[in-house]
C-alpha cells in the first residue's frame, strides 16, 4: 500500500504521521514545495498550479491515494487536484474541523491564517456546520510560518498573539491551517484557564487519514510491522525528511521510515 500526501512543506507532517500510525507498513511519499512556499500570499490560480505540480510529481510513485494535507489547496484548487488524478487515484482534501467542535455546543474559535479568516470559504463552514453556535475566528499571522522554521521564540510568540485575541470561555478551538497539529499543547497550554474544564482541540489530519484508508478499502492495522518506507519530493526533486521536521514528535515517528526507504534504494 502506498499513500501520497501533499503540502508546500511541513503542515503534511501530522496527517503523514496519522497514516502512520493506521498502518505502519504503508509507503508514503511527501510531495512539498519548498522553492514555492508560502502558498498563503499567493493567488488561487498560482496556489493551484503550485499544488498540480506537487501531486503531478507525487503521481509518478503511482500512490493508491493522495491526502492533500494543506487547506489553503484544498480550498482553491482541490477541484483540478481531483480533475487530474481521478478516478485512478482518489483525492482526499483538507476541511478544518468546523462540525465535530460546533457539536460540542461552544463557544468555538478557529484559528486560522489571516487569509482563511473571514473568508467566504471559512464563513460557508460556519454557516453549514455551526448555525446556532457562538464561533469566533482568530487570525494567527505569522504562525504558520513559525511551524515551518521550528522557530521556538517566534511560535511562543505568535501562539501567545493568538491567544490574546480568543475569547476566555472558550471551550473548542479548530485548528484551521495543517501546521498548526504540530504546536497543539503550546496552543492548548496558551489557552487553558485555570479550574476551567479541559480545552478541546479540533485538527483534520487523523480524520484525513481514516478516510484515505476507506476510499481504497483499507482497513486500519496499527499493530501492522513497522515496513513502511518514506519517499520525500522537493518542489519535483527527490529529497530527504528535512532536518526541522525532527524538531516535531511526528517528523520524528516518520524518522524511521525515511532510513528504511534509503536502505532500499
Amino acid at each position: 500500500m502506498k499513500i501520497a500526501l501533499m503540502d508546500s512543506g511541513t503542515g503534511l507532517l501530522p496527517a503523514a504521521a496519522a497514516v502512520r500510525r493506521l498502518r505502519p507498513d504503508a509507503d508514503l511519499v511527501l510531495s512539498t514545495d519548498p522553492d514555492g512556499m508560502p502558498w498563503g500570499p499567493r493567488t488561487p490560480d498560482d496556489v493551484t498550479a503550485h499544488a498540480l505540480a506537487c501531486v503531478r510529481a507525487a503521481a509518478a510513485h503511482r500512490p493508491d491515494a493522495l491526502i492533500v494535507a494543506c487547506n489553503t489547496a484544498s480550498v482553491h484548487a482541490l477541484p483540478a487536484l481531483r480533475a487530474e488524478l481521478e478516478p485512478g487515484i482518489p483525492v482526499i482534501g483538507t476541511v478544518p474541523a468546523v462540525k465535530p467542535a460546533a457539536a460540542s455546543g461552544g463557544p468555538v474559535a478557529i484559528w486560522a491564517t489571516p487569509a482563511t479568516t473571514g473568508s467566504p470559504y471559512q464563513r460557508g463552514l460556519i454557516e453549514r456546520f455551526a448555525a446556532g453556535v457562538d464561533v469566533t475566528g482568530v487570525p494567527c499571522p505569522g504562525l504558520a510560518d513559525a511551524v515551518e522554521a521550528a522557530d521556538e521564540r517566534a511560535i511562543a510568540d505568535a501562539v501567545a498573539a493568538a491567544a490574546a485575541r480568543t475569547p476566555r470561555d472558550i471551550r473548542a478551538v479548530v485548528l484551521g491551517c495543517t501546521h498548526y497539529e504540530l504546536v497543539a499543547d503550546a496552543i492548548r497550554d496558551a489557552l487553558q484557564q485555570p479550574g476551567a474544564p479541559a480545552l478541546v482541540l479540533y485538527g483534520s489530519a487523523d480524520a484525513v487519514a481514516a478516510q484515505a484508508l476507506r476510499r481504497i478499502g483499507a482497513e486500519p492495522a496499527p499493530d501492522a510491522a513497522p515496513t513502511g518506507g518514506l519517499y520525500m519530493i522537493e518542489s519535483g526533486r527527490p529529497g530527504a525528511l528535512p532536518s526541522l521536521a525532527l524538531a516535531y514528535a511526528e517528523g520524528r515517528l516518520l524518522a524511521p521510515g525515511a532510513a528504511a526507504a534509503a536502505g532500499r534504494r
